[in-house]
C-alpha cells in the first residue's frame, strides 16, 4: 500500500467523523462531509464494492439529512409563532453556544430564541414558549440527524466490508 492510498483513507474517515460531529456542532455541515467521505472511500476502491447505485442511495440520504438539518430548528420556532428575530437569535445562540461546551450547545439556541422573541414582542411568556419550542425542534432534529448519519455509515460499512449486493 502506498502513502497516498493510506492518506486517502485517513481523509475519508476524517470526513465521515467530521460529518457525524456536524450533527451536534452547527458550523460543520454534516451531510456534505459524510457523503464526501463515502464518495472518497468508494473512489479509493475504484467503485468496486461501493458502486454508483449505493452512492445514489447515500446521496438521497445526505439530501434528506441536509433538509432535516435546515428545517428542524425553524420548524419548532415557527410552531410557536416565533418572530424573525427569534429565529436569528436561535441561530446566533447555537453558534455562540459552541464556545461554551455542551451546556452552551444545549442552552444556546433556547436562550437565543427567547431573547430574540422578547426583543421583538416584549412578551416574556411568549419568549419562553418560543425558546422551548425552538429547543424541542432542535432536539428532535438532532435525534433524526444522528439516526440518518448512523444509517448512512451503516450502509457504507455494509456495502464496503460485507460485500453487500449492488443497488440497481
Amino acid at each position: 500500500m502506498d502513502f497516498l492510498y493510506i492518506g486517502g483513507w485517513l481523509l475519508a474517515v476524517l470526513l465521515m467523523l467530521a460529518g457525524f460531529a456536524g450533527n451536534l456542532l452547527p458550523l460543520l455541515p454534516s451531510a456534505p462531509l459524510l457523503f464526501a467521505g463515502c464518495l472518497l472511500g468508494a473512489w479509493l476502491d475504484d467503485f468496486k464494492r461501493l458502486g454508483w447505485g449505493w452512492l445514489g442511495v447515500l446521496l438521497v440520504l445526505a439530501i434528506i439529512l441536509q433538509v432535516v438539518d435546515f428545517v428542524s430548528g425553524a420548524w419548532g420556532a415557527k410552531k410557536a409563532g416565533a418572530s424573525r428575530q427569534a429565529v436569528i437569535g436561535a441561530t446566533l445562540g447555537a453558534i455562540v453556544g459552541i464556545f461554551a461546551g455542551i451546556p452552551g450547545l444545549i442552552l444556546g439556541p433556547f436562550v437565543g430564541a427567547a431573547v430574540g422573541e422578547w426583543m421583538a414582542s416584549g412578551d416574556t411568556l411568549k419568549a419562553g414558549k418560543v425558546g422551548a419550542a425552538t429547543w424541542l425542534g432542535l432536539l428532535i432534529g438532532t435525534v433524526a440527524k444522528v439516526g440518518l448519519s448512523l444509517f448512512m455509515l451503516g450502509l457504507f460499512v455494509l456495502a464496503y466490508f460485507l460485500g453487500a449486493p449492488s443497488v440497481p
